[in-house]
């Protein structure tokens, strides 16, 4: 039979390989940059679901009457605030992202979060909604049934609910009605290349990459975050095409993220740590209560004195332990994995681990940007 441990632990080297191998072949410049022009834009807009089972908004919400109301009267139907029950309908705000070269007639998934005190939007259909940009204009309409992933039902003060039954999707519930044009190509026929994380060495990277493969073209950097390419009258999509496969070694940064929350702890390779000596000891305070009754002398027991009576008084035990202090010598050139790792043969907890790597970079032992989350 395979040794369990022994098949896990070729399992890890060899994707520690593969990461390596894929890391030395270097990064598309796909996943390192964006085309300035070319991005995501907001939409968002204000409607009603109705046919909610009487879940919907309660008669206090004052926006949703008014709302019924005005959509009535698109109707011709003229009816009183007074008289309206907005039990089966609820106030919504409707958002969705218009992708980058959207059409007029393309779909849009639809997100539906109810703004009033509607206790679920399950069994709800959203009236015909328009969705508007920051610019104030209409780019897409908004229409369907609801898809929600939880219910939730009371009755005489009995409560089951599962998920979060005010929020659902229309996926593919929104039609672009108007084209938003991205620019791409600036007035003077360049393109700018946006870093995702500004770095000086991985622009700098990319720049010599791009002038050894196409050296007809002359390429800039402005600054760490933008390369700008002069296209000299060439074809923009062709470019973009035949840059987007090019690769690179990115240059990252040394860094570690701790979720004090979780316990976790997530370091990058080539994070190192200079001499540094790490002493840490837990101290154990225990404190123990315990009450016993105290009885009055059997000779005053028997009078008539009603200021004689039994007393419970308490006895309290404190004790301290301290556990054997842990000791940790490291040497310049060690990165952080390996303290971690000596860190752990120690048994000390993930939580004491975090408390040591934050004092080692108070010291300035620490070479990296500690990010706590």
């Amino acid at each position: 039979m395979v040794n369990f441990r022994s098949f896990l632990i070729s399992c890890y080297i060899g994707l520690i390989f593969s990461c390596s191998n894929a890391m030395a072949d270097g990064v598309r410049i796909k996943e390192l940059a964006r085309v300035e022009g070319v991005r995501d834009n907001a939409l968002v807009g204000y409607g009603l679901v109705v046919g909610l089972a009487g879940t919907g908004d309660s008669s206090s919400s004052k926006s949703t009457i008014q709302s019924i109301v005005n959509t009535l009267a698109n109707f011709s139907v003229n009816v009183k605030a007074k008289d309206i029950r907005a039990k089966n309908v609820a106030a919504v705000m409707v958002t969705a992202t218009l992708q980058p070269f959207a059409s007029e007639g393309d779909k849009l998934d639809v997100s539906v979060s109810s703004i009033g005190d509607a206790k679920s939007l399950l069994g709800g259909t959203l009236l015909l909604t328009p969705l508007m940009a920051a610019d104030n204009e209409i780019y897409s309409l908004s229409q369907g049934q609801l898809l929600v992933g939880g219910y939730k039902y009371d009755l005489n003060g009995s409560l089951i609910q599962k998920n979060h039954p005010t929020v659902g999707v229309i996926p593919r519930g929104g039609t672009v009605e108007q084209t938003l044009h991205s620019n791409f190509v600036s007035e003077d026929g360049n393109i700018h290349l946006l870093l995702k994380r500004p770095d000086f060495s991985t622009a700098d990277s990319i720049v010599n990459r791009l002038t050894a493969h196409f050296p007809e073209y002359e390429v800039t950097a402005i600054h760490p975050g933008k390369i700008k390419v002069n296209l000299n009258g060439a074809n923009a999509m062709s470019f973009i095409a035949a840059v987007e496969h090019l690769t690179v070694t990115p240059d990252i940064g040394a860094r570690i993220v701790i979720n004090e929350r979780t316990g976790t702890i997530v370091s990058g390779a080539n994070v190192m740590v200079s001499d540094v000596i790490i002493a840490h000891s837990n101290l154990n305070l225990k404190i123990e209560t315990t009450y016993r009754v105290s009885q009055p002398n059997v000779q005053f027991s028997n009078t008539q004195n009603d200021q004689i009576q039994s007393l419970i008084v308490p006895e309290t035990k404190i004790g301290v332990s301290e556990d054997a202090v842990a000791t940790l010598t490291t040497v310049s050139g060690t990165n952080v994995s390996e303290v971690v790792t000596a860190l752990k043969d120690l048994n000390l907890k993930t939580r004491d681990i975090i408390s040591i790597l934050q004092a080692i970079k108070q010291a300035g032992s620490l070479h990296a940007d500690l990010i706590i989350q």
